[in-house]
């Protein structure tokens, strides 16, 4: 009796098949990437998982994501589920709004063929994606482009009527007391490679001193490089708190009516900000800030670069303002990738250290055939002499 129930006991401890972890629930996708650690299994809801938010999960090592949403829908080939797969994160799609209600945050759940688990409880299930299904699916997206890029010019037409005035003569881009005219301006977004780009142009940096403006969390990422943004421009409820006191400007985006939903948290701080209202992206109005002001080259570093990235993250409302910016500055905008190659070193330590050794053959061997290399020699061998008897002295 005593041996059956032991080994009842020992069957029941045994680990359950499949993910484990802690659920990490909110539908505010920027808030639980705030919030999630490794370990834990993202819940979100998120239609066209984008490139920036897949990063974002597996820098914080998840265990595996659960997408109320189609983590792709079909529009457009969006980047997001292909990086999670890749990075061998779980991701289970499409299993509905109600399981946000039903998997209470905190609590630890399972994911198991597509299943979600409390235990040996199902909660919900959805769709397993795989390497395969992702490659299949993005296949068929490829064909959804072509009416993403027809609303996207409908749209692009109604961002240029609404924001004509701020587009065509900056009015309504606020004044800074950052000195911005005739200086290089390095405007830097959180997306993907950014922070590797930040280290490359540090030699750029310095030899150029241009106004930094880190743009949301990507001045984060400047502080913890040791480099200070002269402006900072985002939503201050993803910034921290050091980064915003150390800024020289803060400018918080606002909506056309005046409305800035992140102006509480910086007036809490009883840190100084001021206002952009505009239905443009952060990033945009970085470039606009930057531009009006009188940047006389606008360095970028983390904006989208292909038509994939382009469109990736299905912002529809803003992606039109960042084509019209992108013509609005022209020639004046250049990749930040660009610029630090040209500024890379091509110079070798270790050619550096052959010249230099050439150098000290070149001066040995004059020194041998002239009157001079005897005096030379003479002395050297003097002052070794000194030395080991120094030495010998030592040890005496």
């Amino acid at each position: 009796m005593k041996l059956n129930g032991l080994l009842s006991s020992s069957r029941g401890k045994e680990a359950l098949p499949g993910v484990s972890g802690v659920a990490r629930v909110d539908r505010n996708t920027q808030r639980l990437l705030r919030r999630v650690g490794p370990g834990d299994i993202a819940v979100l809801d998120e239609v066209d998982l984008d490139r920036v938010t897949a990063e974002a999960l597996v820098r914080a090592e998840v265990a595996g994501v659960v997408n109320a949403s189609p983590s792709i829908s079909g529009r457009f080939p969006n980047l997001g589920p292909e990086i999670l797969v890749g990075a061998g994160v779980p991701l289970i799609d499409g299993v509905g709004v109600e399981l946000l209600r039903t998997v209470k945050d905190g609590s630890k759940i399972r994911l198991l063929d597509g299943v979600i688990f409390a235990g040996e409880k199902e909660l919900g299930r959805g769709v397993a994606q795989t390497p395969d299904s992702v490659a299949d699916q993005m296949i068929e997206a490829k064909a959804g482009m072509i009416a993403q890029l027809e609303a996207f010019s409908a749209n692009t037409i109604e961002f240029l009527r609404a924001e004509r005035t701020l587009i065509l003569d900056g009015v309504g881009v606020p004044d800074v007391r950052v000195l911005v005219k005739g200086r290089h301006a390095l405007v830097v977004a959180p997306g993907p490679g950014h922070a590797q780009d930040v280290k490359r142009l540090k030699k750029y940096i310095a030899e150029h001193n241009p106004v930094v403006i880190g743009v949301g969390a990507a001045a984060d990422t400047l502080r913890s490089q040791g480099v200070r943004a002269d402006i900072v421009l985002g939503d201050p409820s993803g910034i921290e708190e050091e980064t915003l006191r150390h800024a020289r400007e803060v400018v918080v985006p606002a909506q056309p009516d005046g409305h800035a939903p992140g102006l509480q948290r910086i007036q809490d701080l009883g840190i100084q900000a001021v206002r952009f209202p505009s239905s443009g992206n952060p990033e945009d109005l970085a470039l606009l800030l930057a531009d009006t002001h009188g940047a006389s080259l606008v360095v970028t570093v983390g904006f989208q670069a292909t038509l994939a990235e382009f469109l990736d993250h299905g912002r529809a409302g803003s992606n039109p303002s960042t084509f019209v910016t992108r013509l609005k500055l022209g020639s004046k905008i250049v990749d930040g990738r660009a610029v630090a190659e040209l500024h890379r070193n091509r110079v070798s330590i270790g050619a550096v250290l052959l010249l230099v050794g050439a150098a000290l053959l070149v001066v040995i061997a004059a020194l041998l055939v002239s009157d001079v290399g005897d005096v030379y020699l003479d002395w050297m061998q003097r002052q070794w002499s000194s030395f080991v008897t120094w030495l010998e002295g030592l040890f005496a």
